[in-house]
């Protein structure tokens, strides 16, 4: 008789299912342990350390996976948030600056996530290591940042990088170019976890190595791991004995994200016992974002609603924009004696995001990830603050890339800020298609960026290389068919054209 037949017999009629399936979530978490033990075998002393710790975060995520059937919210629960919960950012500041700035300042660390690859934009090596602007990276821009205001205002503010196993090494070699720069740089890593195979429910990993038939095995469980990282680290101890109080944290490619003195200062002016213990940004939704998460009012306390959590039922009613007109920049603002308090008495909730992938050989695998946001309910005076579009500025993919390098920003101490020549605060909608896709390829195809100032809309498709000293305007759609080329002379201006088919410099 098999396993499960077995299991059927001995279960009594009518808590039969239940019983059968208890003993099935049972076996599979014992198989699970067992292997990460075996694994852990196949590691050297250190290494092994520190993966039991990590193991220790994913067992506990792997026994609510099994536990959870179903979408994580009941739609009927959720309301609109409370006027008071999400405030417009002109209000916050309507305050002013005190005048000691240094003072907030100084209880204040910048933390970027930093665990990225570049391999969406054909990249080798970490993302924060891509140029985006007169040959200045993600990575050169922060330090330039964050040495700005540590200068400006006689403060001591540190760069923290929370790494992944895929960016920690590449990371680490370049920060050697920033030791005489005026700000302290401490990187952490963030949790190994191995992936898992879809029908047996058990590590795909045979050794703990990262190379070989293992490359594929392992991830970064998702940006909600830096509260369990950043406290076994050690470093969220340390940054607390040196007096910081909060963290600001954001993708390090979303270069808006520059720390807030308004919003700082609204965090440090809030009364002892009334204290925010967390920030999220958010800003209007355009057509562009109606996948981003949004914040609810659930079970009385302010909550970041995921498209991943949505019953499939109302998946369209989550993408309104009249509805829920707001979403997350995950820029955040969270207090250091917070995540130690929650962390210690494992209090930090978040939903879990199971993301199915499929690996090169054709196994399909699950990855059981969380997201920082998601935490934001466990926090005491969670606020969302509505702030300008300004202070979402990511770089995805290379449409991005172009916004960023062309005359429509203007860039200050690594800040970008948009031109004032630009009559319209909305940036240009750009869709570069598949030639461009890789920063090789698309810098290839621009001899120089042209000028966008009055652009409103750019679609690019096929075998299309721009002169020098190009000026697009209005709406400007390009179309290469399959087997032709566009090449757009040196000193064009196009403004609202559609051009197609073939066209060569030499037919000029």
């Amino acid at each position: 008789m098999s396993f499960v037949a077995d299991l059927y017999r001995r279960s009594s009629p009518n808590a039969g299912m239940a019983e059968f399936q208890e003993k099935l979530r049972l076996q599979h978490e014992n198989s699970m342990h067992t292997e990460l033990e075996k694994l852990l075998t196949t590691a050297k002393t250190l290494e092994a350390e520190i993966s039991r710790k990590d193991f220790e975060g994913f067992k506990k995520l792997f026994h609510r996976f099994l536990q959870e059937k179903g979408p994580s919210v009941d739609w009927a629960k959720i309301q609109r948030p409370p006027e008071d919960s999400i405030q417009p950012y002109e209000k916050i500041n309507l305050k002013g600056l005190p005048a000691d700035v240094a003072s907030s300042l100084n209880k204040l660390a910048v933390v970027k996530l930093n665990g990225g690859l570049g391999t969406s934009m054909g990249c080798k090596g970490p993302k924060s290591l891509i140029s985006v602007r007169n040959e200045n990276t993600f990575l050169d821009l922060t330090v330039q940042q964050i040495e700005h205001l540590n200068k400006t205002y006689n403060a001591d503010v540190p760069l923290v990088l929370m790494n992944s196993f895929n960016t920690d090494e590449d990371t680490k070699k370049i920060l050697q170019k920033y030791t005489h720069h005026r700000l302290k740089i401490h990187t952490f890593n963030q949790s190994r976890y191995p992936r898992i195979n879809k029908e047996s429910l058990l590590p795909v990993a045979t050794n703990m190595g990262l190379t070989g038939e293992n490359e594929e095995a392992w991830y970064p469980p998702g940006h909600g791991d830096i509260y369990a990282s950043f406290y076994n680290s050690g470093l969220l101890d340390k940054l607390i004995a040196e007096g910081k109080e909060y963290i600001f944290v954001s993708n390090i490619d979303n270069l808006g994200a520059t720390v807030d003195l308004h919003i700082l200062n609204h965090l440090m002016s809030q009364p002892s016992g009334k204290r925010c213990e967390f920030v999220m940004e958010v800003t209007d939704k355009t057509r562009a974002d109606v996948k981003g998460g949004t914040l609810t009012q659930y079970d009385g306390k302010l909550r970041l609603l995921e498209i991943a959590q949505v019953p499939k039922a109302h998946v369209d009613e989550f993408k309104s924009v009249t509805k829920f007109k707001i979403f997350n920049t995950n820029n955040l603002w969270i207090s250091l004696p917070a995540i130690k308090r929650l962390h210690e008495k494992n209090a930090m909730d978040m939903e879990i995001i199971v993301n199915p992938k499929t690996l090169d050989g054709g196994l399909n695998v699950i990855q059981l990830e969380t997201a920082v946001g998601s935490a934001m309910k466990s926090f005491e005076n969670a606020l969302g603050i509505n702030v300008p579009r300004s202070r979402f500025l990511p770089v995805k993919t290379t449409s991005d890339l172009l916004l960023v390098m062309s005359n429509l920003y203007s860039m200050d101490a690594g800040s970008l800020t948009m031109s004032p020549k630009r009559e319209f605060p909305s940036t240009p909608h750009v869709k570069l298609g598949s030639s461009f896709t890789k920063v090789r390829d698309f810098l290839k195809r621009f001899e120089s960026i042209p000028d966008m100032l009055e652009l409103d809309h750019l679609t690019v498709s096929g075998d299309v290389t721009f002169g020098k000293q190009v000026t697009l305007k209005g709406t400007v759609i390009i179309i290469a068919n399959h087997g032709d080329r566009i090449d757009i002379p040196a000193g064009a201006m196009l403004e609202n054209k559609i051009v197609s088919g073939n066209l060569r410099i030499l037919d000029h």
